[in-house]
């Protein structure tokens, strides 16, 4: 009788699911970078969160987040809030909320600074900037120059100008660390395709500009007029079909768009052209999404324990990407819906930045900001449940017989509040409907040799996949699963 080792892989949701059914549902796969590990792959469960602050009323959902000389700011219902941080000699540490004016709108905001001023812009709305160094603090941008070409729709800031792409393919920019001050001069064109241009991105000190079916590149030149030069036969075939999808990534830059005629998909940077990095379940899952829920579709990053992720929620789904290991895991939250029933929706962060030496996120469902931490294994005290099913485990269609299977996990995780933690199993023989879940304990306190074995498995006569769930709030580590399976010949 053979024991195999069943991999453990990411998320792969085929569109047909006997093919593959692979969940990973708040874990993502770790990779040890070291010889001899007892696993080539491991699971981690995805950080929880806990509360840091609250902008006040509850119904204050975050539009959008950024980071100004250490300190973040935070877009929440239609205010804009600083969070200050004090620590005393004695390391005692206060933390402030400082409301700094009103936003108008409900939809996500685009930002960016100079070191000194902060500009807020709502797309196709109002300019906001915020200079604490000055007064008035908070003004809203009224120079004509700003709407002469069009009306802005996403900013970023390169050479000292904050500059913002327009909804008559058009690009412009302030004056020189002014972002009061705009000149109707100032403006450029996207000129290698005339299709219209939806947001731009600066990646090493370079100004791209993406169009709705393909992306340009702009230099700064240092004589006068409006700065920046196309940078001729420099031209990505790509288009951007998300504005708020296009975010810097562990030095590249991602997004979700295509092609002519393409359906979307996710897309890097890769020297002077782009590369696809969704694999094709992640493309088969954003092609069930409207073209509304595409264009509304926004991206955060972040990176804890040597694992750095660039996530994509789009409608009521969200995926994160891992830069390390290049695989893809799923993100859902338990919220509650408008009749206060409990509903599984896409992760409930709204935006990610880090400061404090914390990762902190703005919230989709209330005001309140919250610390993404690995120690915590809850969001706001509400569960996370963690799927993960494996690939089918077959053998060339000849019929097996499982005696036994083994799922190794850091065991003797149990605490004070839950005290014999459980993880359930169950499985399906046709990648589709799975059997009853069979639960096994994973350890109490110091039970550091516990075991999760299920025994009698009985017949597979094609192919098996199996399904694990883990909702205890305890440490989530997955190490490797075995089985031993009569028939089975090694190689198969």
């Amino acid at each position: 009788m053979s024991r195999v080792t069943i991999p453990i892989s990411g998320f792969y949701q085929s569109d047909s699911l006997p093919i593959s059914n692979q969940q990973c549902d708040n874990w993502y796969v770790n990779v040890p970078q070291t010889q001899g590990a007892l696993s080539p792959s491991t699971l981690y469960g995805c950080s929880g969160i806990t509360q840091f602050e609250t902008t006040g009323p509850l119904n204050q959902v975050n539009r959008g987040a950024h980071v100004k000389a250490g300190k973040p700011y935070f877009v929440n219902g239609t205010d804009i809030y600083r969070v200050d941080r004090t620590v005393a000699v004695d390391g005692t540490e206060t933390i402030d909320i400082v409301n700094l004016g009103t936003i108008p709108g409900s939809g996500r905001v685009s930002m960016a600074d100079n070191g000194t001023e902060l500009m807020v812009l709502v797309p196709g709305g109002n300019g906001y900037i915020i200079n604490e160094d000055a007064l008035p603090v908070f003004q809203q941008i009224t120079a004509p120059g700003f709407t002469a070409n069009g009306n802005p729709q996403y900013v970023v800031f390169i050479n000292s100008f904050f500059v913002c792409s327009t909804d008559s393919k058009k690009f412009i920019r302030s004056d020189a660390n002014q972002g009061l001050v705009w000149n109707s001069l100032n403006s450029g064109t996207a000129e290698a395709d005339p299709d219209n241009i939806v947001a731009p991105i600066v990646h090493k000190n370079q100004l791209f500009m993406f169009g709705s079916e393909t992306g340009e590149v702009f230099e700064g030149v240092p004589q006068g007029g409006l700065g920046f030069q196309r940078i001729n036969g420099f031209i990505i075939n790509k288009g951007l079909f998300a504005p708020f999808s296009l975010i810097d990534a562990n030095d590249t830059f991602m997004f979700i768009g295509g092609g002519v005629n393409e359906s979307p998909a996710v897309w890097a940077l890769n020297g002077s052209t782009v590369q696809k990095v969704s694999t094709t379940a992640i493309d088969s899952a954003l092609q069930d999404f409207s073209n509304e829920e595409i264009e509304t579709a926004f991206a955060y990053t972040y990176a804890q324990n040597g694992a750095f992720f660039v996530g994509f929620s789009v409608g009521n789904r969200t995926f994160e990407f891992n830069t390390i290991t290049a695989l893809w895991n799923e993100r859902t939250s338990r919220v509650l819906d408008e009749f206060g029933q409990t509903v599984i929706d896409r992760w409930r962060a709204n935006s990610v930045v880090t400061a404090y030496n914390r990762v902190i996120v703005g919230d989709s469902q209330d005001g309140r900001l919250g610390v993404l931490n690995p120690d915590i294994y809850a969001e706001y005290g509400n569960e996370i449940v963690r799927t993960f099913t494996t690939q089918p485990f077959a053998d060339q269609g000849n019929v097996l017989t499982i005696s036994q299977l083994e799922l190794t996990v850091e065991s003797g995780v149990g605490d004070f509040t839950t005290t014999d933690p459980v993880i359930r199993m169950s499985y399906s023989d046709n990648g589709k409907s799975f059997n009853n879940e069979l639960s096994r304990f994973i350890g109490k306190i110091g039970e550091f040799s516990k075991r999760c074995i299920w025994r009698r498995l009985g017949r597979i006569p094609r192919y098996r996949v199996f399904k694990f769930v883990m909702s205890d709030p305890v440490k989530p580590v997955v190490i490797k699963l075995e089985a031993q399976a009569r028939g089975y010949q090694i190689g198969s």
